[in-house]
This record gives C-alpha cells, sequence and structure tokens, in this order.
C-alpha cells in the first residue's frame, strides 16, 4: 500500500495510539501457531511512527527466529507473505491471555488465564508477574475469595467469551483479550493452541466418563505416527489373533487404541477394578517410574474410584480370560520346562521355525482387491504357529533370571544380575548388527566415499547401481525386511530406503581403534557377563550354598536363551514385509486408474478404504489430508506415556514425591548396566545420525532399526522404552551403559554436552560443553 493511502487510512481512524500487528500467511495453522515469531508494534502515535513499524513488521518475516521456527515445523520451503494490521489500540485497565485448554496438563475442562492491570504486554512477553487462574469446566467458584486483577464476574464472562471463540474455530485457543475502562471485554487476537496432544476417539471430555490409555507403540520404537494403514493392518491382526485364542474380536479395540497416530492401550478396567487396580502401578512400571507414578495419581482421582466395569466395557470377560489362559498358559508352560532342561534343542527348534517362515511360498493375485483382501490374513499362520512356538525359551529364560533373582535376595547389589545378561549369544539382532560390520571392513577401501557423501545421496546411487559391490547387496537380501518403526507396514524397510544403513556404516568407518571394533567389544562383554556371574555365584556360595549353587545354574541357563529374545519379531517381519509388498502392488495399480496419485498414499487409507478404492472409490481427498495430518504429528516431539479421556497427562501433573537428584542430574530407569561419559548426539532417526566412537546417544526411542548405530556408542539414553525392550537389550550385550524412560531427554540435553550415563543407577550427569576433569569420553 503507498504511504500516502496508509497515512490517510489512519487519519480516517482517528489518529492516536494504534497497535500495529504482523498476519502472514503461514500463521495460526493447526500445526503451527507462530506465536511471538513476527513482530507486534504497540502503542504507536502519528504517522511516521506508523511507516517504521509497518516496515519492522514486514521485516520481521524473513527474520531469524521466523525463519528457524518455520524451519522446525516442515515449512521451510513455504512463500510466506505478510499483511500488516492496523487497529485502534484499546486503553485496558486489565488485560492478558486466555487458553481455553490447559497447556501444560492438555485438560480439556480447563481454563487457563494470565492477566495483569494495565496493558497485556507483561504477560505475552513474560517480563511482569502475572495473576494466574485456573478455572474449571463451571467456572470459577463463587465461594472462593476473589484474586488479582480479574473479578469472578469478569472470569466466567471471559470463560464464555472463550467456549464461544473455540466452538467457531473448532478447537483450543489462545487468546489475548483486554477490558477498557468502561468495562467493555475486547478479544484481541486468536490463535489455535498447537501443542496439544490430541483426545481419544469417540471420548466426551466434559460429560464422558474418564477413561485412562497406556501408550505402548514405543515398546516397539514406534515413536513417530503410525500410518492409517499400519495401524488398520495391526488392528485386523490382533483380532485374527484373539477370535484363533476363542477371547473374540471385540476385545481388539480395548487392546489397541489410535490416538494422534500413536498406539495406546485402555487401562480403564484395570485401575477400577477392586482386586487389580493396587497392583497396576507395580505392572507399568516396566514403562519407567514416572509413568508408575502417573497411575498413582490417577488411582487417587476419585472419578476412578473402584467399581465393577460394566459387562460391555470390559476387555475381557471372565469367561474369555480363561479361554485366552487355557489357549496359552499350558503349552506355554510346557515348552518354558522344555526350554529348561535342553536349551540347545529349544534354540534349534525356534531357528527352524525362522527358516519355515522364510520359506512360505508367495502369490501374486492379479486385481488389487485380491491382494488387499491376501494382505489382511497373510500373518494369521504366522502369529498364532511359529511364532507362539518361539516364545517359551524367552520366557524360560526370564523364568530362570527371576527365580535366580529371587534365590540370590539379600547378595545382589543394584545392577548385578543385568551385568551377568551382557554379550548374549544367539541373538538375530546382535548377529545382523555383526554381519553390516563385516560389510564395513569390505567397504575400508571406498571409505573416502561413505564418509564425505551424505547417506541419501549414497542410498540413491545404491538404488541406481552407481556404488561399488562390498556386501551390501547380500546383508539387504537378509535383513532388507528390517527398518525402523518395523511393525507399522506403511513405515519403509531398509530394502525400500537403505538411507539408515549407510549412516550407520558411517558410524562404524570412523571405529580407528581396534580394541573399539564390534567383534572384540561383544566379545568383552560376554567375558566380563560370564565373570560377573561367576562372581556372584562365588560370592553368594559364601553363606548360601545350595541356592548358590541353583541360581548360577538357573542364569547360566538364562544365558543360553535369552538371546532368543529378539527371534520372535523378527520371525513376524516376513509375513509383514509380504503384507506390504501386497498392498504397494494394489497401490501401484489403483495409482494407474487414477484413484490414487501414487502407490505409498495406500498406506493413508485403512484395509476396508482400500478395497473401497478397489471398487472404484476416489480418496485422494482423504490421502492428502491425513498426510498433512500425518507430518505433522511427526513432528511433534513429547508424546504423553498416559492419556486421561478429558487430555489430561497425569505425567505432567505436579508431583511432590518425584525423586530429585539435582538440576543437573536426569532421572530415568536403569537398562543396561555399566558407566561412560561422552559428547551428547540427540538423533530422532537413524537415517539422521551422523555419530563419533564414544558418543551418548539420545534419542526419543530405540527399535532394533536403530542397533547397528549402538556398536559405535559410548552410551544410550532415550525418553522411553523399558528394560526388556529391543535396543536396550541390545545395548545390554554389547556392553553398553543405557538409561531409559528419561522424560525430554531429547530437549533437556544439548547437542555436545558431555554427559555421563550411570547405567546401573538410571542417571544421567550433566557436566557441560567439556569433559569432566579425571574422565576420559
Amino acid at each position: 500500500m503507498p504511504e500516502r493511502a496508509l497515512l490517510a487510512a489512519y487519519e480516517r481512524l482517528g489518529g492516536g495510539p494504534i497497535a500495529v500487528r504482523s498476519s502472514a500467511t503461514a500463521e495460526d495453522l493447526p500445526g503451527a501457531s507462530f506465536a511471538g515469531q513476527q513482530d507486534t508494534v504497540l502503542g504507536v502515535v502519528g504517522g511516521d511512527a506508523l511507516l517504521a513499524a509497518v516496515r519492522r513488521c514486514w521485516a520481521s518475516l524473513s527474520g531469524e527466529r521466523a525463519v528457524a521456527y518455520r524451519a522446525a515445523q516442515g515449512l521451510a520451503d513455504e512463500d510466506p507473505a505478510m499483511a500488516v494490521v492496523v487497529q485502534r489500540m484499546v486503553e485496558p485497565v486489565a488485560a492478558g491471555v486466555m487458553f481455553t485448554a490447559n497447556p501444560l496438563t492438555g485438560n480439556r475442562t480447563q481454563t487457563v488465564v494470565d492477566a495483569v492491570p494495565g496493558l497485556g504486554t507483561g504477560v505475552v512477553d513474560g517480563a511482569a508477574e502475572t495473576d494466574h487462574y485456573v478455572l474449571p469446566w463451571e467456572g470459577p467458584d463463587p465461594g472462593q475469595p476473589e484474586h488479582g486483577c480479574l473479578s469472578a464476574a469478569r472470569l466466567r464472562e471471559l470463560q464464555q467469551a472463550g467456549r464461544r471463540v473455540q466452538r467457531a474455530l473448532g478447537g483450543p485457543q489462545d487468546v489475548e483479550f483486554a477490558w477498557d475502562a468502561e468495562g467493555t471485554l475486547w478479544l484481541l487476537q486468536s490463535r489455535p493452541v498447537t501443542t496439544l496432544f490430541p483426545l481419544p476417539p469417540g471420548t466426551d471430555p466434559v460429560h464422558g466418563e474418564p477413561r485412562l490409555y497406556l501408550e505402548v507403540g514405543h515398546m516397539q520404537g514406534l515413536r513417530r505416527p503410525v500410518t492409517p494403514m499400519g495401524v488398520s493392518v495391526l488392528r485386523e491382526t490382533t483380532r485374527r489373533w484373539l477370535e484363533v485364542v476363542g477371547v473374540g474380536a471385540a476385545a481388539a479395540d480395548t487392546f489397541l487404541v489410535e490416538i494422534g497416530g500413536r498406539l495406546f492401550t485402555d487401562l480403564t478396567g484395570f485401575v477400577r477394578s477392586p482386586r487389580l487396580r493396587s497392583r497396576v502401578p507395580e505392572a507399568v512400571r516396566v514403562y519407567g517410574p514416572a509413568v508408575a507414578r502417573g497411575v498413582r495419581r490417577v488411582l487417587d482421582d476419585p472419578r476412578f474410584a473402584p467399581r465393577p466395569a460394566p459387562p460391555g466395557r470390559r476387555a475381557l470377560s471372565p469367561a474369555a480370560a480363561a479361554r485366552l489362559l487355557l489357549a496359552v498358559l499350558p503349552a506355554s508352560l510346557l515348552g518354558a520346562l522344555r526350554a529348561l532342561a535342553r536349551p540347545a534343542a529349544a534354540r534349534e527348534r525356534a531357528f527352524r521355525e525362522l527358516e519355515r517362515v522364510r520359506r512360505q511360498p508367495r502369490s501374486e493375485p492379479g486385481d488389487p482387491a485380491e491382494r488387499i483382501h491376501r494382505a489382511a490374513g497373510l500373518q494369521d499362520a504366522t502369529l498364532t504357529g511359529p511364532m507362539m512356538r518361539t516364545l517359551p525359551p524367552l520366557w524360560a529364560a526370564l523364568l530362570a533370571q527371576g527365580v535366580a533373582g529371587g534365590l540370590l535376595r539379600g547378595v545382589l547389589r543394584p545392577g548385578e544380575l543385568n551385568a551377568t545378561l551382557r554379550g548374549m549369544p544367539h541373538n538375530v539382532t546382535t548377529r545382523m548388527d555383526l554381519e553390516l560390520w563385516d560389510v564395513a571392513v569390505a567397504a575400508r577401501p571406498h571409505r573416502e566415499l561413505l564418509l564425505g557423501t551424505g547417506p541419501d545421496e549414497l542410498a540413491a546411487r545404491f538404488a541406481r547401481g552407481e556404488l561399488p559391490e562390498f556386501g551390501l547387496t547380500a546383508f539387504l537380501a537378509r535383513y532388507g525386511i528390517r527398518g525402523s518403526a518395523e511393525i507399522d507396514v506403511g513405515s519403509p524397510r531398509w530394502a525400500d530406503d537403505p538411507t539408515p544403513v549407510f549412516a550407520a556404516l558411517a558410524g562404524y568407518l570412523r571405529v580407528g581403534d581396534p580394541e573399539q571394533a564390534p567383534p572384540v567389544r561383544f566379545a568383552r562383554a560376554e567375558a566380563e557377563a560370564e565373570a560377573a556371574l561367576a562372581g556372584l555365584v562365588e560370592r553368594a556360595a559364601r553363606t548360601r550354598p545350595l541356592r548358590a549353587r541353583l541360581a548360577g545354574a538357573l542364569l547360566r541357563r538364562g544365558r543360553e536363551l535369552a538371546g532368543l529374545r529378539e527371534l520372535p519379531k523378527f520371525l513376524w517381519l516376513s509375513p509383514l514385509a509380504e503384507v506390504r509388498r501386497q498392498l504397494l502392488a494394489a497401490g501401484t495399480a489403483l495409482a494407474g486408474r487414477g484413484l490414487l496419485e501414487r502407490p505409498e498414499d495406500i498406506m493413508f487409507l485403512t484395509l476396508d478404504e482400500a478395497l473401497g478404492a478397489a471398487h472404484g472409490a476416489d480418496l485422494r481427498a482423504a490421502v492428502a489430508g491425513r498426510r498433512r495430518e500425518h507430518d505433522r504429528e511427526a513432528r511433534r516431539r513429547q508424546v504423553p506415556g498416559l492419556l486421561l479421556s478429558d487430555g489430561t497427562d497425569p505425567m505432567a501433573l505436579p508431583d511432590d514425591d518425584a525423586p530429585g537428584h539435582g538440576p543437573d542430574v536426569l532421572v530415568g530407569q536403569p537398562a543396561a548396566t555399566g558407566v561412560a561419559t561422552g559428547p551428547v548426539r540427540i538423533v530422532h532417526h537413524p537415517s539422521e545420525a551422523r555419530l563419533e566412537p564414544g558418543d551418548i546417544l539420545v534419542a526419543p526411542t530405540t527399535d532394533p532399526g536403530w542397533t547397528p548405530l549402538f556398536l559405535a556408542l559410548g552410551g544410550l539414553v532415550t525418553e522411553t522404552g523399558s528394560p526388556i525392550a529391543h535396543g536396550p537389550t541390545v545395548a545390554r550385550e554389547y556392553g553398553i551403559p543405557a538409561v531409559v524412560c528419561v522424560p525430554g531427554a531429547t530437549t533437556r540435553l544439548a547437542e555436545g554436552q558431555v554427559v555421563t550415563v550411570d547405567g546401573a543407577a538410571g542417571l544421567v550427569r550433566v557436566h557441560g560443553a567439556e569433559s569432566p576433569a579425571g574422565q576420559d569420553p
């Protein structure tokens, strides 16, 4: 707008103080609010000041702050534009910010208000101490004494206005407000609250029965959102398995609940059960101490007081639970006892099952609908047969370790039992990582090429056949079915995109010390475990000779079997890869008909929807919307481990009983014993890794797709997980200290900070930017 026209508009406004606000095209999106990223100038008086303020707003569009925010939100390629809004200034007696949902806990039934007398800039920029109000759905309690600059009547008026704005704009809002001297409420600005985790589907946060959900996908490395097809396939597989064992398919909807693309399970029936509720915190401790504390807070909530669940909301009826136990327990116990008696024979049987699954014939249906129908049932035979038969040796190992721990109670020191699990033999994931080391050794003549070229470019050259052969083709023929988030059929496998494999190879090629070579490290971990076991038994024998002898025998049997921990999942990946292949083939046919834009779009449909597309439905618009939602959720850094149906994250509630070890210590759960000091490397996906030997890998979660990175590590820290999950299991076998379930580790730690990981105590000590005196990285 020419300057003359702008000044004329200012005169028509009546002159006087005005607010000059930036309003860019990328602002206030569902997944990116841009709050404070572009400039607003308040209290502008006079034409020259107006022109300067408009230029300042325009310039802020390309400022360092706004550019960095767009890049972090995945909007770096956008071409934003800005309009500048000029408004007459309100002269407030009180002003501030209202959130129509609690931005800290996620609770959708609370309104949070911060206000100050006069201008509200002190609230927005954090420069002033505010009057803080947390209002329940019914509004402020009339019986409570009033405090601060807002009366109860004004708070009720504000909250009601906020609800109207939320209804009109379709979601929780961040609203700036002001009251003028005449008592008029002005709503100055509203933007969506983009940090809230989505609500569970089909729930009413205000009037519905409260429910509790536990996030379980991270146990399989699913920290990023699962594709709609991935959820659909997992749910269909669960239903079919439950039908086979006689439980009934309906229970699958309780066992597997998709929220925000993540996998949760419904714990409501357990925390309400008069008989079971007291056991739930200990049962979920495997997910981390913070989860256990969160469940205890829920147990104290009167809305979750014990009462029998109505039959229609039970995850399992007593009869169904009995059928499940009869279908699984006898064969499992018998198999576990057989494995303890003859571990070598048990291993041989388990690996025969793997080969049987690998040799299953493929079929090539010609019609997309036939391929989709076939994909829906491809896992049935494997999950109810070979996979179930490979589980008893693992249960035998867990039983042996548990009984041995009981026999040695009072003798065991912290982390000592874990130390006996290092360097575990017969692990398919360990074997895979060591085979990749052999590929790296063969690739040393091409070291300059592999270290000087990005992993993504190397993957592209490999696909075009432009790289020299050094054994990678054969490796991918055996292990190409693996990948990050590999139980999601919508997630690429290494055979599709070997970028993470090239990232791991680069790390291997940087290992210069022969003592840090993975085979040497693994052998050293094995020897240390044997020594730890012998020392433990010898010490116990001084006071409890019979118990020590029995515990030693059980621990040795456990070592012969525990390495099979990775086998059932690895076996499952073969039919899962075939499901993916069939679906992509159907997607190719549907894209050829113009019903999908590209073959991979089928992964943003459910099985039923894909069948609809095969019969002529055009679902391209639905796919485009889901892709946008998936990309938005993929940028979410924090996912609640527990979630209430009103949106509350119980782990975010204040906890006076949480352990405190000082500001420079992060507390998690012990996962692999040992102590290591080194620089932090924050990695959100294995293909992004740029690791040097001795680095401390800090990640949201890990699964077997991450483990090739482990061989060069000094230590491992994750935000989620469990000591029995895949990543920590492999870390123990390599002798790498690991701490899991460290809340917010990827944001609380900084790239390059030197930390000490104490895997026995479950602590991460922060030293700063340099290595602490007297410790070697």
